[in-house]
C-alpha cells in the first residue's frame, strides 16, 4: 500500500472502514468468464494457436492454467452444457478430440472419440466416446509410438511428428463426480495425450521439430518412406514433455 507521506499511518477511524469496502469489493468480483462453466455464446469456435513467443498468449485460454471442476459442479446442467458445446463442436469439425481450453474455457476438461467412418483416422480403428474431467496420468509404457498430429487449433498448419507413449494408465473424475481409472492404447492412447497437451498448455506446434504439409505427409506415408505410428526412440520429441506421471494438471502449472 501506498502511503501520503504527510498522512502516515491512518488511524483506526479512517482505517477500518477504507478495510471493510476493499473486503466487500473483493468478494464481489466476479469470476473471469473463461473460468466459468457458462456457455453464452450460440457460435463456438475453435481457439487458434498463437506463434512462441507472441505476447498475446498471456490472454489467451489456449496458454492459461486451466482450473479444476470442482465437488458442487458436477451433476450440474451448465457442466452438461459445456460438455454437450464441446461434443457438437467436435461433430461438426470432424474432430476426434477437444479440450475446453479450445473453445476458451480454462477448464480441465477434454473428450475423445474417433467413429469407425472417419476419413482421417478410420485406417487406425475407432475409439468409443470418452469423457475425462480433472484428469492425470498415473502410469505409462517405456515404448512410445510416433504419429504425424494435426489439430483443430492449428487449421491451415502443418502437420508435426512427436512421440507419444504406447499406453498410458489414468484416473479421473465423470460428469456425475463419479472416480475413474483405466488404461488407454493404440489410436485412445495418442487421442488422449493430444488433448492432455492442451490442458498443460498449447498445441503440438510447440513441440514438434518436423513438419509436413498434408499432401507431402500423404505421399511420404504411401510411398512408405516416413515411419507412421511405429515405435520410436526417446530421441523424437515427446508430446506431453515436462509433464511428470502422477502429476495433476495444478500441480503441473504450479511447478512449470
Amino acid at each position: 500500500m501506498l502511503l501520503n507521506k504527510n498522512i502516515g499511518f491512518m488511524d483506526n477511524t479512517h482505517f477500518f472502514p477504507f478495510l471493510l469496502i476493499a473486503i466487500v469489493f473483493n468478494s464481489c468480483t466476479p469470476m473471469k468468464s473463461s473460468l466459468s462453466l457458462n456457455i453464452t455464446q450460440s457460435n463456438i469456435q475453435i481457439i487458434q494457436q498463437i506463434p512462441l513467443g507472441d505476447p498475446s498468449r498471456s490472454n489467451n485460454p489456449l496458454y492459461l492454467p486451466p482450473r479444476e471442476i470442482e465437488k458442487n459442479e458436477f451433476k450440474s446442467k451448465k457442466l452438461d452444457q459445456l460438455i454437450d458445446t464441446m461434443y457438437s463442436v467436435m461433430l461438426k469439425k470432424a474432430g476426434v478430440g477437444i479440450a475446453a481450453n479450445q473453445i476458451g474455457k480454462q477448464l480441465q476438461v477434454f473428450i475423445i472419440e474417433a467413429k469407425g467412418d472417419n476419413p482421417r483416422y478410420k485406417v487406425l480403428g475407432p475409439v468409443p466416446k470418452q469423457v475425462f474431467i480433472n484428469p492425470r496420468i498415473t502410469k505409462v509404457s517405456d515404448k512410445r509410438m510416433n504419429f504425424w498430429h494435426g489439430c483443430l487449433s492449428a487449421e491451415g498448419k502443418e502437420r508435426g511428428n512427436v512421440a507419444t507413449y504406447e499406453w498410458i494408465e489414468y484416473e479421473c473424475f465423470d460428469e456425475s463426480g463419479n472416480l475413474k481409472q483405466g488404461k488407454l492404447d493404440g489410436f485412445a492412447s495418442v487421442i488422449f495425450q493430444h488433448e492432455f497437451r492442451h490442458l498443460l498448455s498449447g498445441t503440438y506446434l510447440d513441440v514438434a521439430n518436423h513438419f509436413l504439409s498434408k499432401t507431402e505427409l500423404d505421399y511420404e506415408i504411401e510411398m512408405g518412406k516416413i515411419p507412421y505410428f511405429d515405435i520410436v526412440s526417446d530421441t523424437l520429441p515427446l508430446l506431453i514433455s515436462g509433464y511428470r506421471v502422477g502429476q495433476t494438471i495444478n500441480d503441473y502449472h504450479t511447478k512449470k
